[in-house]
């Protein structure tokens, strides 16, 4: 009795939390969205969306689903490269389900988490698929930095800004930190003595870094995954043109490249798909090169519209996925009646 007390109130607390999360993720977003629409001039953002042209819109988004496309190879080359034996299917499968949740999860890598469960069925190799993962997503963070450090440069005189130099700056050694961190064993496993009094998560932990460290040697897989996500990052920052163009703002690609990894970084911050954090941001930046504070939050709001598309392409494939289950758990019961 005792025992199944215990594991309620686990389970209850747990549901607390969640909601609890939720409810902060929703909060921020919806008082960052109520921030901005108190600024900006709702019914001018309205008119400039009905002046748009649509051909530079749909061209943007064609393209954004280019770069999804991009984002699931690079995955998909870790995944190789660490000798993880999954149909391609299924890779696509949770990578799309994981863009599905990523709209309503914590963070923009709330989604990995389902990709990172999803993919559990199709291997016994676990501590590779969670090392798949946090490559995809370090090597993503690799090709930010060096595109805003890039531009940057190259756009030093028309484009300086102190907050941009500390923010790219501060990224660059967040960066840094956590690729030392994930391949240099000692500084690893001294942060995992944390973990001394659970050994079983410590060993764990110490397999996830031994199967990071496989990447190491497989130098082909580290240049595609860096040539890929800055190829990626280089795209997003022509969305971002295209939308503005579309909004008939003459904003130089320079801009857009610097200012859009920013952007993305601040919509992993706890809200809901990045919503109100993304636009706060978009509005900020895009306002030191004279675009209105209403067509920034409007170009936001494209691209928002853009994810969720793609998005609900994910819903589907969940949908369709739970519904093959169900149809397999049916068959399977049927079976032994049969016979």
């Amino acid at each position: 009795m005792q025992v199944l007390r215990c594991a309620k109130d686990l389970e209850l607390k747990k549901k607390i939390k969640e909601t609890f999360s939720l409810l902060l993720r929703l909060g921020l977003s919806v008082a960052l969205l109520f921030y901005l629409f108190k600024k900006v001039d709702v019914v001018k953002m309205i008119d400039i969306l009905k002046e748009a042209n649509f051909i530079y819109l749909l061209v943007a988004l064609l393209l954004m689903f280019v770069i999804y496309f991009l984002i699931l190879i690079r995955w998909n080359i870790f995944i190789r490269y660490l000798g993880i034996k999954v149909p391609f299917k299924s890779v696509a499968r949770c990578f799309l389900i994981g863009a599905f949740f990523n709209l309503f999860l914590p963070t923009s890598t709330g989604g990995d988490v389902v990709k990172i469960i999803g993919l559990f069925q199709d291997t016994s190799e676990k501590t590779k698929v969670v090392a798949s993962v946090l490559l995809d997503r370090v090597f993503g963070l690799v090709a930010l930095v060096l595109v805003s450090i890039i531009a940057f440069v190259s756009a030093y005189k028309i484009a300086y800004d102190e907050f941009l130099l500390i923010a790219i700056g501060a990224i660059f050694l967040g960066t840094t930190f956590g690729i030392l961190f994930l391949f240099n064993e000692r500084l690893y496993s001294f942060a995992c003595q944390v973990f001394n009094r659970w050994p079983v998560v410590k060993n764990k932990l110490m397999e996830l870094h031994y199967a990071i460290v496989l990447i190491k040697e497989k130098k082909q897989a580290l240049f595609l995954a860096v040539g890929i996500s800055c190829f990626v990052q280089a795209l997003l920052a022509v969305t971002f043109y295209l939308i503005a163009r579309g909004l008939h703002q003459d904003v130089g690609l320079i801009y857009c490249i610097i200012f859009v990894p920013l952007i993305c970084v601040a919509s992993a911050f706890p809200s809901i798909g990045g919503l109100g954090v993304r636009e706060v941001s978009s509005v900020y930046l895009f306002s030191k090169v004279g675009v209105a504070a209403a067509t920034a939050a409007s170009m936001s709001l494209i691209n928002f519209l853009f994810i969720v598309i793609i998005g609900l392409i994910g819903a589907m494939v969940y949908v369709c996925s739970l519904y093959y289950r169900r149809v397999q758990c049916c068959l399977s019961d049927s079976e032994p009646s049969k016979r």
